[in-house]
């Protein structure tokens, strides 16, 4: 059976985003503009921008996201840390964190859960959530689990799949294996290549809570999105 949602129920589980390097500052403004339009669960934007968005979206239910370590995940957990604590100290809500995906690849486990509990400490201190990209275009189905694993243990509030600036974004059998991996109790973020309200859909279906996606208005309208995150 397919599954239905009305366009407001939708609209609740995107993250409109704006992760492109060259953004300005007015695409910024126009992000914010549409996401309390549209009633969007959250905006999504590099750490440069929270201030502006926190402006712009006051007196609004959209929720405001930063990224760190965003988009390699290669930095330090000390570095992810103290990102955490600027984006959330200029008005973040959510924290999207990329895992270091390195470090998974060399089965160095103890080093991602190290990095990604220093990022939900900073982060859980002031009632933040974090969401953990784990890249899955990135990783063997193995690696995938483990890596949901690592992040439910360390006390992450989602997983996600994607950067969306790798080889490939979500794919509904990759969020299939995420909610099975993680269970009924922390959420799953689709993000990368969602594209149509019927992507929205299956995703949903597959078990996400959350979208990600840089076309969230035309989704709204109903028109297909030829490339972007």
């Amino acid at each position: 059976m397919t599954l239905e949602l009305s366009s407001a129920q939708i609209a609740r589980y995107i993250d409109h985003t704006l992760l492109k390097p060259e953004a300005s500052i007015e695409q910024i403004k126009k992000l914010c503009a549409e996401a309390a339009k549209f009633k969007f669960a959250a905006v999504c934007v590099n750490p440069a921008y929270v201030a502006e968005c926190s402006r712009a979206l006051k007196g609004t239910d959209v929720k405001i996201s930063s990224v760190v370590g965003f988009p390699l995940g290669a930095t330090l957990p000390s570095v992810k840390a103290f990102e955490t604590e600027q984006a959330l100290a200029a008005g973040a809500q959510e924290i999207d964190m990329v895992m270091n995906v390195g470090a998974m690849k060399s089965q160095n486990f103890k080093l991602v859960k190290e990095d990604i509990q220093a990022v939900v400490k900073a982060a859980h201190v002031r009632n933040a959530i974090v969401k953990v990209i784990i890249e899955t275009c990135l990783l063997t189905e193995e690696e995938k689990v483990k890596a949901c694993q690592l992040s439910k243990e360390a006390g992450a509030d989602f997983v996600k799949t994607s950067t969306g600036f790798n080889s490939a974004g979500a794919t509904i059998a990759d969020v299939a294996l995420m909610r099975k991996t993680v269970g009924p109790d922390i959420g799953v973020k689709a993000a990368g290549g969602v594209r149509t309200r019927e992507d929205v859909l299956a995703m949903i279906e597959a078990g996400a809570t959350r979208i990600g996606t840089s076309g969230g208005v035309k989704i709204m309208e109903g028109v297909e999105i030829k490339s972007g995150y």
